[in-house]
């Protein structure tokens, strides 16, 4: 089953850098870097600005494996990693995209 991962950075480079090391290790398919603006709340002040939205591709068993990276990687110190859980896709998008990700290792 397919997932898809929605997270934000604080600028493009960061996102290239992150999403590179993401497809290349195989747990993420595809990323789409999109810029966006934000507004939140953060330390209680409100707060606007310039991010990099980014939705990530992957299978839905590799949501935890990418989730750990992901925290790992990001800039934030509270990370948004949001998965959506996709429950229709065109069978070729998901047959390359299992084909292009790592199968998640049994605990046996």
């Amino acid at each position: 089953m397919m997932a898809m991962v929605y997270t934000t950075f604080p600028d493009e480079a960061v996102a290239m850098d992150v999403c590179k090391k993401l497809v290349s290790e195989r747990l993420a398919a595809c990323c789409n870097i999109f810029n966006i603006k934000s507004v939140y709340t953060w330390d209680g002040n409100l707060e606007s600005g310039n991010e990099v939205g980014v939705i990530i591709k992957t299978r839905k068993s590799l949501f935890d494996r990418l989730k750990a990276r992901l925290t790992e990687l990001h800039p934030y110190r509270v990370p948004p990693v949001i998965m959506v859980e996709v429950s229709r896709v065109n069978e070729a998008y998901l047959q390359w995209l299992n084909e292009v990700t790592v199968e998640e290792k049994r605990k046996d």
